[in-house]
């Protein structure tokens, strides 16, 4: 190990495969709602299973909200729910990217490298998130008033999905640099 390649610089290859998870498929009532003071139980592992992304929750209240008053348009609104799920599939390659070329001795550069990169993707796919749900919910509560609305609400749906998309070609092209760094050690 030299200064170049410490015995830590994995530590920032395994952060960045962290958050490329971890930030494109939040779920804010995954935190415990109990106090801190409590022992921990095993029902708080597991509530991340249950949970979804934000933008598929916030579209499916739109969803339930329009199948009600046009439940013949229900199948045709589910577009952003899909849209949502997309941006998790982008956070799990890069995660698997990065992953891939973890090791024992790797550059600080590479570490810092994939780190960005799961960083990219990741809260790039956070803002789209977002932004899906916010529009789904809004878009699909409008077409049920105005099926007119459809088209306008997946035009801007892509919009927003391709927030995601930058990060996840973002992060492939440092990925790949980030190859290049591993001659070092």
């Amino acid at each position: 190990m030299s200064d170049l390649c410490p015995v830590y610089a994995p530590f920032f290859s395994a952060m960045g495969c962290t958050s490329a998870i971890v930030f494109t498929c939040p779920s804010p009532s995954a935190l415990p709602r109990v106090p801190l003071t409590s022992p921990p139980s095993p029902l708080r592992r597991h509530r991340c299973k249950r949970v979804r992304s934000y933008g598929t929750a916030k579209s499916g209240v739109g969803i339930a909200a329009m199948s009600v008053l046009r439940p013949d348009q229900m199948m045709k609104c589910v577009v952003p729910v899909i849209m949502a799920g997309i941006i998790a599939i982008y956070g799990l390659v890069v995660s698997v990217l990065i992953a891939s070329d973890l090791s024992v001795a790797m550059s600080l550069a590479q570490g810092f490298v994939q780190l960005g990169a799961g960083l990219s993707v990741g809260l790039a796919g956070l803002a789209a998130g977002f932004a899906i749900g916010i529009v789904g919910d809004a878009g699909v509560r409008g077409t049920a008033q105005q099926p007119r609305l459809f088209v306008g609400m997946i035009l801007i749906l892509i919009f927003a999905e391709v927030l995601g998309l930058y990060g996840l070609i973002v992060a492939l092209i440092m990925n790949t640099k980030s190859q290049d760094l591993s001659g070092v050690c």
